[in-house]
């Protein structure tokens, strides 16, 4: 079987979920050796040509194809604009063997210029799929700048994409509920939540001490709740300091960081073992978000034992529940807080309790190995 898998980004060359994804998508076909030409790009300092995040034999299946993302201006809609012409210019790149694959699945915008032609029987091709991660245009902006960009830019070449697509993909939860309430056939939508590797898995958990330790992960973007973990920590107080400790791993910028010394900011980490051995130093992981897909620092949190607070946006109910963790409405500073202090006032052994939780779920129904098998299974249907 051969597979193009067009994405924008694939971790660590590019930073985020989706990168992180299309990461696992690539390492987990190969694995099963099948054959992927990976059309994809670099926004970072590493040598993408290497691809040494895959190991020699899963290379042997991987095609890398490099096609660079287009410069964007500055006037409003410059990155649709962009990712238009990156999709053509993919298709270009890819059209003289595009009859060699049994199957094409893109992510977010980057099959755009190839479903059109599809569509206007330009092309003969395998069926396309596609998948736009949590579909966040249609969750809850942080602001009205967002809202905007969401209503009149984003959100309709979505929905015409979705519905041109053979096949969507949805991490499930809120997602496909999105998914339907746009108006796609439900017979195309594939439900298939996203993972961790095996090697990810802690053996156990941490045993809690107090002070307990918070955790935020992940790039700083408006949507992901940085401001308002930063409210809840000035709300509650340096005097805090005696229940907490908070710890912020990925590329925060200066302005956004607290000075206050039970605060600590660890920059972005690429390399696996270390960011693991950091994620596990700590008790909760905030994901505080206005919207997402299935969040990998969920997920990776989930792995190592922590339990979570996270709003109920995405497929983040897939993951968090009572038992192991705090769902929060989106956007209610006052109920972190309060679930900060909740968790604070917990004894050790009811926290651990929820940590445990979090990591037998992740082995029970999250680890790539496995839902590899069912990707491989839904994509066969198509075939």
């Amino acid at each position: 079987m051969k597979i193009a898998l067009i994405t924008d980004g694939i971790w660590p060359y590019v930073m985020g979920g989706m990168q992180k994804h299309s990461y696992y998508l690539c390492k987990y076909l190969a694995q099963n050796k099948v054959n992927v030409d990976l059309i994809h790009f670099n926004r970072s300092k590493l040598d993408i040509t290497e691809l040494s995040v895959f190991s020699e034999e899963e290379k042997k299946y991987i095609h890398s194809i490099i096609v660079d993302f287009p410069g964007a201006g500055w006037f409003p809609g410059h990155y649709l604009k962009a990712s238009y012409i990156h999709s053509k210019i993919i298709f270009e790149t890819i059209k003289d063997q595009i009859h060699t694959y049994d199957f094409i699945y893109t992510k977010g915008f980057t099959g755009w210029y190839l479903m059109e032609q599809k569509a206007a029987k330009k092309i003969n091709c395998a069926k396309i799929g596609v998948k736009f991660h949590g579909y966040e245009m249609f969750q809850k902006a942080p602001n009205y700048k967002i809202l905007l960009q969401q209503r009149f830019l984003l959100r309709k070449p979505v929905v015409r994409l979705s519905k041109m697509a053979d096949v969507v993909f949805s991490y499930g939860g809120k997602i496909t509920d999105i998914i339907k309430e746009i108006g796609v056939d439900k017979q195309k939508i594939v439900v298939l939540p996203s993972g961790v590797e095996q090697d990810l898995l802690a053996p156990g958990i941490k045993a809690t001490q107090k002070p307990i330790r918070f955790l935020y992960l992940g790039r700083y973007e408006r949507r992901k709740g940085i401001e308002e973990i930063n409210a809840a920590i000035l709300k509650l107080g340096e005097g805090f300091s005696n229940f907490a400790n908070f710890n912020f791993i990925g590329n925060i910028p200066q302005n956004k960081r607290l000075n206050l010394q039970h605060i600590h900011y660890h920059g972005e980490v690429r390399d696996k073992s270390i960011l693991k051995d950091l994620i596990k130093q700590n008790d909760v992981l905030l994901c505080p978000s206005y919207s997402e897909g299935m969040p990998n620092v969920i997920l990776e949190a989930m792995a190592n034992g922590l339990t979570v607070i996270a709003t109920d946006v995405g497929a983040t109910n897939v993951l968090v529940n009572n038992q192991n963790g705090f769902l929060l409405q989106v956007g209610n500073s006052q109920q972190l807080i309060q679930t900060i202090k909740e968790i604070c006032s917990l004894k050790p052994i009811d926290i651990d309790i929820k940590k445990t939780k979090s990591l037998e779920l992740i082995k029970k129904d999250f680890v790539w190995q496995h839902l590899s098998e069912k990707l491989l299974k839904e994509i066969r249907k198509q075939v």
